[in-house]
């Protein structure tokens, strides 16, 4: 069979070396360039909706698993469904539980589950004037697709006045933040927790936490994820209760209720306090980081899994009893400005981890950076110390000009 993946990051990267072994698939082909899939298969450089239809006719394409956010909320399922091609991932309307924040938001509002208390704004000076009146710290949240750089927590009047200018005004996210949603802070850590779907039901994965922040000890800008870690060391079987019972069960409910079923996966990102367990949002697809360390951890044949999904047959997910660990390697100045171009050197040297290509390219033998998050280096061992220690390790013999990555991730 042939299967096309749509993306070109790490995410990507980690599905495409988990099903490059399975001796049903003749050929993969990746849309786009990639230096990972570059060795796997073949990239090639459709990117819309209707480019990547035309593209998975005239090849005759089995299987299309879509990575990232925007052709989901863009609606390449319900296209290629509607030329009947096979696809995993959830309709146009579906896929507004994350291209729509506000409309997430009312869905769990809705539905009964356990989220922060919150209000929608369509107007920059009812949102001025709304955080006037509140406690601080508060979170500001651009409604639309940000490429998770559209969250603040502002600790004070100024800050949030700012950022909801920024966000309403400047457009510095474009049409993302034309509304906004202004929150309540939650205290206490996050984790995420990735589910399969078989348009019935819900499987949830093994937790996983991810680091957003751009520096050590969670400092500095959110970023599309500066590392992870399988399982999270913080979520115990209490918290995982709690998450069954007031986030996942009603979320299954409320997708039936509301005809929003599909196959494909839902990622819940979550926040543990002191009173429990609380939903922060929804991402209709695979996470990233968080995908990384799932495969490298997951027992199942990931296509046996798709396509139970796809046939609507319940699944089991079985995964290793080990930890794993994934440091993002990133260029200088993101997730703001970067420059690219710049020789990866010594991969060759890596001798524990695994090696995933994002942001870069490969030109004959020599791989060049092409983005802000360069690569991820993913290890597995019996405690985080071991796997730490081999990423680490790993990450020290590469070299790229403006080079950086934190130095604490699987650190708690």
């Amino acid at each position: 069979m042939k299967v096309l993946i749509v993306g070109n990051g790490g995410r990507e990267s980690a599905l495409a070396l988990k099903l490059k072994n399975d001796s049903r698939i003749s050929k993969m082909y990746f849309a786009k360039v990639n230096a990972t899939t570059e060795n796997l298969g073949q990239n090639v450089y459709e990117e819309d909706v209707i480019a990547l239809r035309n593209f998975a006719t005239r090849e005759q394409i089995d299987l299309t698993i879509v990575g990232p956010e925007a052709p989901l909320v863009e609606g390449i399922v319900d296209e290629f469904n509607n030329h009947d091609l096979p696809i995993f991932g959830p309709r146009k309307r579906t896929a507004e539980l994350e291209g729509s924040k506000a409309f997430s938001k009312n869905f769990m509002q809705t539905n009964g589950i356990k989220t922060a208390k919150a209000m929608v704004f369509n107007a920059y000076s009812d949102a001025v004037e709304y955080v006037e009146n509140q406690k601080f710290p508060i979170v500001v949240k651009a409604s639309g697709l940000a490429s998770g750089k559209g969250v603040v927590i502002c600790e004070d009047l100024d800050e949030a006045k700012s950022v909801i200018h920024s966000f309403m005004i400047d457009r510095i996210h474009g049409d993302a933040g034309i509304k906004v949603i202004i929150e309540e802070y939650l205290q206490g850590f996050e984790a995420s927790v990735i589910a399969f779907s078989n348009g019935k039901n819900l499987f949830p994965c093994i937790p996983v936490k991810d680091y957003k922040r751009a520096r050590n000890a969670d400092k500095g800008q959110n970023t599309g994820g500066m590392g992870s870690v399988a399982p999270s060391p913080q979520f115990t079987e209490k918290h995982q209760e709690d998450f069954v019972e007031n986030i996942l069960k009603p979320t299954i409910a409320g997708l039936q209720a509301q005809n929003l079923q599909f196959k494909g996966v839902i990622f819940f990102g979550l926040m543990i306090t002191e009173n429990g367990v609380y939903l922060l949002e929804y991402n209709m697809r695979f996470g990233d980081p968080e995908t990384q360390v799932l495969m490298a951890l997951m027992e199942n044949n990931l296509l046996d899994v798709i396509n139970d999904c796809l046939n609507g047959k319940d699944i089991e997910l079985n995964f290793k009893n080990e930890k794993a660990v994934c440091l993002v390697m990133c260029s200088g100045g993101y997730p703001g400005k970067y420059e690219i171009g710049f020789e990866i050197k010594h991969i060759e040297k890596v001798k524990d981890s695994q090696v995933l290509f994002a942001g870069a390219s490969k030109h004959g033998n020599t791989y060049v950076t092409n983005g802000g998050r360069v690569l991820n280096l993913v290890a597995t061992g019996e405690s985080f110390e071991e796997a730490r220690k081999k990423v680490y390790d790993d990450a020290r013999t590469i070299q790229f000009d403006y080079e950086y990555y934190r130095d604490d991730i699987g650190k708690f």
